[in-house]
């Protein structure tokens, strides 16, 4: 981790673990005394409460960061969002695609009921995971085998939400690299299927059962095409944390559940087909910059996201000088040492999130010549 994001990232780091902690543990009492009681009571509770760690998230990125986010839809579709449960389905471009999802969630005021399928390692990362985890986000070891139960089982239990929700599910099933991107291709290539450029082929298994599980309740599915423009670079925790500003542009097409096909097989080719279409929308983003008309009017930095922010950063930093003046803290060999570990391990911790995210080393593969062109528009970190 590059010095420069570790120094920008200690005066958040040390509100997102004191709040994160008040966060979790505000959620397993509610956990152990409202959820027997009334689920659904939990549930919105729970919603509230961890919307409080999201904000600060959206927060870094708006008012710290400085990504601008533009939302390109239709209007019947932009009235509805928020609005319904609806299934997502975005490319998944890069390790703050979850982070951009809280922020789209908290413009169009789902954040509270904003979940999504992730690997299971996230479930153990500190504070992020916990909350995750008490929120139900769904949590997959990657292997059908066992996955495929608790999918079901935790699609099922989201009958009774009480609020609308939001199911990301990224059915590629990984970060977009150039050296998946280039296995992809040659995977494509070998099956005679349409090769990608800018999109990876999605793992359809996990979608067909979401869809199937899904669809006497979900109203719609929403394809979610993500693209930065030109001369912009792709969005990356790290360079969040050293405030390097970027842009994102989202586009969002509406399905019925009602027009999807019936059969495991037709899903699955569904959602190929989407794929396909989304890698040829990319294509011609690539070319234009842009994804139409159709952009949506922009509502501004979330001022809620500021105000809980500072809020949090005013009551967290006067609680410490509180502590350092009641204890003598900064008088003491034994007070600093108490106060350097607390930073060390805060600084640790960030590290640890910002190793988790960021994309794995590449082994500098090249995409054949007939793909290239395009692909190799994406700028990686």
């Amino acid at each position: 981790m590059e010095l420069k994001a570790v120094v920008f990232s200690i005066p958040y780091g040390v509100v997102f673990v004191v709040l994160g902690l008040f966060v979790n543990l505000l959620q397993a009492i509610c956990f152990l005394t409202i959820r027997p009681l009334s689920k659904s009571a939990y549930r919105k509770i729970n919603g509230t409460v961890a919307s409080l760690l999201w904000l600060v998230h959206i927060c870094l990125l708006e008012w710290w960061a400085g990504l601008k986010v533009k939302l390109y839809t239709d209007l019947e579709t932009y009235r509805l969002m928020g609005k319904e449960h609806a299934l997502l389905m975005p490319n998944h471009m890069c390790d703050a695609d979850v982070l951009i999802g809280f922020l789209l969630a908290q413009r169009l005021g789902c954040l509270r009921s904003a979940l999504m399928v992730m690997k299971k390692s996230a479930k153990y990362l500190p504070i992020f995971g916990w909350t995750s985890w008490f929120l139900g986000f769904v949590f997959l070891n990657r292997s059908w085998e066992k996955d495929e139960s608790n999918l079901k089982r935790s699609l099922q239990g989201l009958k009774d939400f009480p609020m609308p929700f939001w199911l990301t599910m990224y059915a590629e099933g990984t970060r977009m690299t150039p050296d998946k991107l280039s296995e992809a291709q040659k995977f494509a290539a070998s099956r005679k299927l349409p090769i990608p450029k800018n999109v990876l082929i999605p793992r359809t298994k996990g979608f067909v059962t979401a869809v199937k599980n899904l669809r006497s309740f979900v109203p719609a599915v929403y394809d979610v095409t993500l693209a930065v423009p030109e001369g912009h670079s792709t969005p990356s925790l790290r360079t969040i944390m050293e405030r390097k500003s970027t842009m994102v542009k989202i586009h969002i097409k509406r399905y019925s559940m009602k027009e999807l096909p019936q059969s495991d097989e037709a899903i699955a080719q569904w959602c190929r087909d989407r794929f396909v279409a989304k890698d040829s929308m990319l294509d011609k983003f690539r070319a234009e910059g842009t994804f139409g008309d159709q952009e949506i009017h922009d509502t501004g930095r979330s001022i809620m996201a500021l105000l809980v922010n500072c809020s949090s950063c005013y009551l967290i930093y006067l609680a410490m000088v509180k502590l350092c003046q009641k204890f003598s803290l900064l008088s003491t060999w034994r007070g600093v040492g108490v106060l350097v570990t607390s930073f060390a391990a805060i600084v640790l911790l960030m590290h640890i999130f910002i190793e988790y995210t960021k994309l794995p080393k590449q082994k500098g593969v090249q995409t054949t010549q007939s793909t290239r062109g395009k692909a190799t528009d994406f700028k990686f970190n």
